[in-house]
């Protein structure tokens, strides 16, 4: 029998059993979809996540004051910062590949102007003019502060669109002052919106001023809250960050280290670790799902060799070859599981889509995954239609005449 007409038998023999035809391939739907609805949104919030790592800017590396010891007790990273004035100035001097450097002072407070107040989510931040740079932060309008305002601790500030849109609503903010705990500081420019950051919060609702002024004026403080760096080219990270960390720690003389230093690829895998976690718990439980939908295809497929027994021994006395009988009802699982797969495809870009739209969850469908998860439902179908088959394939045809 050709292999047309072989496919055209095994389509008529499932269209006369249309509901358990459909019923059979529901696992496979099922799994298929879930696969595809699975990674579809574990890519979507992976790609999310990157993105919003990428806008902190290109060749990252970021210093955190870290644990320490103090009378036995150990602190986490984050509770006590020795990064001072003076590692700056020893990074700067002695660190090559170093595109921009930028203290980092934080402190929140109440702004004022316009006869308006508002509370920074992002706080105020004390930075160098090197900040927009290493973050990767363009500027909408005026410009900023320079190393001159940075020596004299200037009294001058960049707000973030939200800080503008809640105290001058309906004019322009540049040249216009602002106070921060009653200290007038005159802004020079703008930050292009930037958007919500990996926590959720709006990183346009920030005030930046000189880290000196914030230093000096605002905080009383003598050391930084962090460092911000960007090496001249990717390929340069590592090195940087291992020069810097063996600098820092010369610098100690034999102390505990206090600090950390981390890179932007590190942020990712940390921030992409929870989701790549669940991503693979849910794709397992979604592989399950195909290898019961495959057992459940060898089933029917058994059920209706036995109810088929007659006609195969009719096919066999007539001259037909068991490799015939075979590949019949091989296609057949085949046909069976790639159908349920097509449309497991369909359900699983749908189930995305309508994620997207009610929750609004980043969602992206990667077509590698749906050729991938298509061609594993017409595997299914070969490796559990095979037994099946090959037992149809074995029947003797005098018994099969004989069977009621």
């Amino acid at each position: 029998m050709r292999f047309s007409n072989t496919i055209i038998v095994a389509l008529r023999a499932l269209r006369r059993n249309k509901l358990r035809s459909m019923l059979t391939a529901l696992g496979m739907i099922i799994g298929v979809g879930a696969v595809i609805a699975t990674v579809s949104l574990g890519t979507g919030a992976k790609a999310q996540v990157e993105a919003q790592v990428a806008s902190l800017g290109q060749n990252v590396i970021i210093i955190y004051p870290g644990s320490f010891n103090q009378a036995g007790a150990r602190s986490g990273g984050g509770t006590a910062s020795t990064l001072s004035p003076e590692d700056v100035v020893a990074i700067t001097a002695e660190v090559a590949h170093i595109d921009g450097i930028s203290p980092e002072v934080r402190g929140n407070a109440q702004v004022l102007a316009n006869g308006l107040n508002w509370q920074p989510q992002q706080g105020i931040l004390g930075e160098s003019p090197d900040y927009p740079y290493i973050r990767s932060w363009s500027l909408a309008a005026g410009a900023m502060f320079g190393e001159a305002d940075v020596r004299s601790n200037g009294k001058v500030a960049v707000i973030g669109k939200t800080v503008a849109e809640q105290l001058f609503p309906s004019e322009d903010p540049i040249g216009q002052t602002l106070r921060i705990r009653n200290i007038p500081f005159k802004i020079v420019g703008q930050l292009a919106p930037k958007g919500f950051n990996l926590n959720g919060q709006d990183q346009d609702d920030v005030v930046v001023i000189p880290y000196t002024s914030h230093m000096t004026r605002v905080t009383k403080r003598t050391t930084f809250s962090s460092i911000l760096i960007a090496a001249k080219r990717a390929e340069d990270m590592d090195e940087v960050q291992q020069s810097v960390t063996d600098l820092l720690v010369q610098r100690r003389k034999g102390r505990e280290q206090d600090f950390t230093v981390r890179n932007q690829v590190e942020i990712a895998d940390a921030a992409t670790q929870t989701s790549r976690t669940l991503t693979i718990l849910l794709g397992s439980v979604a592989c399950v799902s195909l290898i019961v939908g495959g057992i459940g295809i060898m089933n029917i497929m058994l059920v209706s060799v036995t109810e088929r027994t007659r006609e195969i021994g009719i096919r066999l006395a007539v001259g037909a070859h068991g490799r015939d009988v075979l590949r019949q009802f091989l296609i057949e699982a085949v046909i069976m599981s790639s159908l349920g797969g097509l449309v497991g495809v369909g359900a699983g870009i749908g189930f995305s889509k309508l994620v997207t739209y009610f929750f609004a969850l980043p969602v992206l469908v990667p077509v590698f995954w749906i050729i991938v998860s298509f061609g594993f439902s017409a595997l299914v179908g070969i490796v559990f239609g095979f037994f099946p088959a090959w037992k149809a394939a074995q029947l003797d045809p005098i018994e099969a005449l004989r069977f009621e």
